[in-house]
């Protein structure tokens, strides 16, 4: 193989190129609209735009792609994971025109795209399966009958479906019913298949998932096995290996089964058997991800090998490297996946420009970003992917908390304090988790979130600022000192430490100072207080420091400051700067995330009532509509359908006394 056309975007073609870099082999990059300036295509021997931003024009035609190696002179395709990686007829299509399809066979791709078929053949294989239907079904009648001979609880999923969309557990016979005419609408509404498999529910049940490998000459190897139980909306969140929950003959007989799985399919390059695996030890076929995995790092890790040169040497025709015999596991290895998005808000999207970023030293980093990349309402919100390997688990766990607290991304909201609260959980720590424990345990999270420390560290800023220590040198807050941050008005004569006032988009949030000496600042926010400490050198001029031993750092952006507390976000403006009576007044309809306006129902004039949609705006696959909370008329359009907005962006002005249009 000379030349490889990778067929995907983001961390994972970064991570495809980086081995083909080392092994010799060129690779080509195709790109979108949205993807045009990102780091791939800079590194690429050639890159191809393949269309508009929106996937469907671009990285999910097929067509499109295999042209564009053919005329950049590739050798095979690489697919990645997500868009086409699981698609028969792209591997069938890109074998038909002679070219290597870096993958399982096209045949093997759709037995196993079909969750039905997959378990009749892993039954048939002697793979312990779910006991549920034989079959999948539409028939609403059909299903609930053979639901009531499986018994309650029972997990409703769509047949042609995945990442666990559309999956309902039904507990009682009164749910049966709505969740069988859900689930059929559902999966026809997204995988175009109606189609059902009903199996017993298993409480409390861990994922664990088994790499393995094959090659043309029948060779079937495995690369031992993942904890994947941390999840939220069946959606993965962090991954290790090895999975420490399992006795050592229910992980052989695992890696037996995947095997043997394996072997009965005559699977050909990388493959993923996942299973369930009940609080006594009994494990059930999951499914087959024809593919590489987002969480191959981790084994990578433990095993030190280079999964993606395996699966370039297998479809190159060649042996697996290795023999079981030589494939040895060290350490523990963990993986959090970063997300640009809002885990106290449900997890919403947050697409944004990136303004800072820095990643934590001695931390694997896979990522398609750097500073100034724009994360796009387009695609999945993944940032990158943080990994770690340790000696053991605990050493493993203290390494990525310490990755995400030196890990800094300003600009845009992500899920970094959700990951460190995760893993300083005293059940997770002790790895006493489930697939369903963090969806369990938000609650607990957002209660914590108040931002009262973001308001400090500013406070914090803003006094070293107005006061410079006499030996801030290189400092930045010494060198850009007058970013006009302050509250000059809110500076009382009577409060000789003096008081600050911001707002953080919602309301009025002040800090009064207590005490300075040094380098350090007390300060109450509140009724509590706060400890700021200031760190010299900070890179790219940022300020940062501790705030009660919690990192912090932050920028001068838009007027304000933007700040990271632990690996949370908060945007701060002086209070003068904003009027909250003024957006009131004038009723003023914002947006509520950075995103594209996809509708807009009103124009200049028109009169609404409380409650009507004024536009949408759609950010990475998710609708937020923006609303009038009163009856009134239209008297100014911001906006214009398809056009991109900022968090905050006002779309729509309705007339109406001491009232406001706002965004749900």
């Amino acid at each position: 193989m000379k030349r490889l056309l990778i067929a995907n975007r983001g961390e994972i073609a970064q991570r495809i190129a980086r081995t083909c870099q080392r092994m010799g082999i060129e690779f080509v990059a195709v790109y979108s609209d949205a993807d045009a300036h990102t780091p791939l295509v800079r590194q690429a021997h050639a890159a191809v735009h393949i269309g508009p931003s929106p996937a469907i024009e671009s990285y999910l035609n097929g067509a499109r792609l295999i042209e564009a190696a053919k005329t950049t002179g590739c050798d095979a395709i690489h697919p990645g994971y997500g868009f086409l990686s699981e698609n028969p007829g792209f591997a069938k299509d890109v074998e038909a025109a002679g070219l290597v399809f870096v993958g399982p066979r096209a045949q093997t791709i759709a037995d196993l795209g079909d969750k039905a078929r997959a378990k009749r053949l892993m039954r048939d294989a002697g793979v312990p399966t779910v006991p549920g239907l034989p079959d999948a079904s539409d028939d609403p009648a059909e299903i609930a009958r053979l639901v009531r001979d499986i018994g309650f609880p029972v997990l409703l999923k769509p047949s042609a479906g995945g990442g666990g969309k559309g999956m309902q557990v039904v507990e009682t016979e009164d749910q049966l019913l709505p969740a069988i005419e859900q689930g059929i609408r559902l999966a026809r509404a997204n995988f175009k298949d109606g189609r059902l498999l009903a199996e017993r529910f298993v409480a409390r049940p861990r994922h664990i998932e088994v790499q393995i490998f094959g090659d043309p000459q029948g060779n079937v190897v495995h690369v031992f096995e993942r904890e994947c139980s941390l999840q939220r909306r069946h959606q993965k969140v962090v991954e290790e290996a090895p999975a420490l929950s399992l006795s050592p003959s229910v992980r052989q007989a695992l890696l037996d089964a995947a095997v043997r799985g394996a072997r009965a399919l005559g699977y050909v390059n990388a493959g993923t058997f996942e299973f369930i695996v009940a609080e006594d030890g009994s494990f059930y076929f999951l499914e087959v991800n024809t593919r590489l995995q987002v969480e191959h790092p981790v084994s990578e890790e433990i095993s030190g090998l280079d999964f993606v040169e395996w699966q370039l040497r297998i479809a190159d025709g060649q042996a697996i490297p290795l023999r079981q015999e030589a494939i040895t596991a060290t350490g523990h290895a963990i993986e959090c996946r970063v997300y640009a998005e809002d885990a106290a808000n449900g997890f919403r999207p947050s697409p944004g420009r990136i303004l800072a970023l820095r990643w934590p030293a001695g931390t694997r980093v896979e990522t398609g970003v750097e500073a100034g990349s724009e994360v796009t309402p387009f695609y999945d919100p993944m940032i990158a992917k943080l990994v770690v390997h340790g000696a053991n688990r605990d050493a493993a766990l203290q390494c990525m908390r310490q990755s995400l607290s030196d890990c800094t991304i300003l600009g845009l909201t992500t899920n970094l304090g959700y990951l460190a609260h995760t893993l300083s959980d005293p059940a997770v720590q002790a790895n006493r988790i489930f697939t369903a424990y963090l969806d369990q345990q938000l609650a607990g999270y957002c209660e914590q979130r108040d931002g009262a420390a973001a308001v400090a560290c500013a406070a914090a800023i803003e006094h070293a600022q107005t006061h410079p220590a006499r030996d801030a040198g290189d400092w930045p807050w010494g060198r850009q000192a007058g970013h006009g941050l302050v509250d000059r008005a809110s500076l009382h004569p009577q409060e000789p430490m003096g008081s600050f006032h911001f707002w953080d988009g919602v309301q009025r949030r002040s800090a009064a100072l207590l005490d300075q000496g040094g380098h350090a600042t007390r300060l109450r926010c509140g009724t509590r207080s706060f400890d700021v400490a200031m760190l010299p050198r900070a890179p790219a001029d940022l300020w940062h420091g501790t705030v009660n031993g919690t990192r912090w750092f932050a920028l001068p952006a838009h007027g304000g400051l933007e700040i990271q507390v632990g690996g949370e976000r908060a945007q701060l403006l002086p209070h003068a700067a904003h009027d909250p009576s003024r957006t009131t007044a004038e009723g003023e309809a914002v947006a509520p995330m950075p995103g594209v306006v996809v509708a807009l129902n009103v124009a200049v004039g028109d009169t609404v009532r409380a409650g009507d949609t004024l536009a949408i705006v759609e950010a990475m696959k998710m609708e937020n509509r923006v609303v009038a909370s009163f009856d009134g008329t239209v008297e100014a359009v911001h906006t214009a359908l398809a056009s991109p907005v900022v968090a905050g962006a006002v779309l729509v002005t309705v007339t109406k006394a001491g009232a406001t249009a706002e965004a749900v």
